[in-house]
């Protein structure tokens, strides 16, 4: 996409385009040339005994690669992204940005960059309400000014549905294509769930649901099945299959 003529030329971004050196390029040249979505990470996330917060891996399917994360709050920010239709690939702390806050230089590390399926950009951190600082929020406020500048959306993500939250976590065991199964069994999951059913009844009537049940959950994930998941995943939840859906 173009970025606004009228960009604040105020902000820089840092991040790695494959080499040792960190690239820094004022925003306006990077945000239509460079695809932040797939960028290594501009910092590490280490983990060490004691340590606040909790740091790790998720491997994504949109990405096909592992992304990092440093709370459990960006772990469950990853699998909505990861599952959200939309999102065609995502990175984690994929720049820095740089701009004069009047009194010295700033920067900031965003901790999530998605590119949607009409080639947009949404740009994400994540703290919970109660652990924003001031230096924090003008952090904040500053990378919503630049994303406003660029056409990129910005979301502070301060929580996620618990819910959800627990049901994405089950299914996003199911997440890789290893799970997607034969063709013979998902043409029987989109007979038997033409019309909703519930969850183990229906995978029973196919076959084992020890064979069943990894690929209707894959399909679940995927967005092939669909359930509600706004409340608990359970075996009598109605499960149906999409009007128009392929694998």
């Amino acid at each position: 996409m173009e970025c606004d003529e009228t960009l604040d030329t105020a902000f820089d971004v840092g991040f790695q385009d494959g080499s040792a050196a960190e690239r820094r390029t004022p925003l306006k040249s990077a945000c239509s040339t460079v695809r932040f979505e797939a960028v290594p990470s501009v910092r590490g996330f280490p983990s060490a005994r004691g340590q606040r917060h909790f740091s790790g891996l998720y491997w994504s399917a949109s990405s096909a690669r592992h992304v990092g994360f440093e709370s459990w709050l960006e772990r469950d920010t990853a699998m909505l992204l990861d599952f959200d239709p939309r999102v065609v690939a995502f990175a984690s702390q994929p720049f820095w940005l740089h701009w004069d806050d009047g009194r010295r230089m700033r920067r900031h590390a965003p901790d999530w960059f998605a590119r949607l399926d009409d080639e947009s950009g949404v740009v994400i951190d994540c703290r919970p309400p109660g652990r924003i600082g001031p230096r924090d929020q003008e952090a904040f406020d500053a990378t919503a000014r630049a994303c406003a500048a660029v056409g990129w959306r910005f979301r502070l993500v301060g929580e996620v549905d618990r819910v959800q939250s627990l049901n994405l976590r089950w299914l996003a065991g199911y997440r890789h294509p290893r799970y997607q199964g034969s063709e013979e069994v998902r043409a029987r999951l989109s007979e038997v769930f033409a019309q909703p059913r519930e969850l183990l009844d229906g995978a029973g009537e196919i076959a084992d649901p020890l064979g069943v049940l990894p690929v209707l959950y894959h399909l679940l994930w995927t967005g092939v099945l669909r359930c509600d998941l706004a409340v608990p995943l359970s075996e009598r939840r109605l499960v149906q299959w999409s009007e128009g859906a392929t694998w």
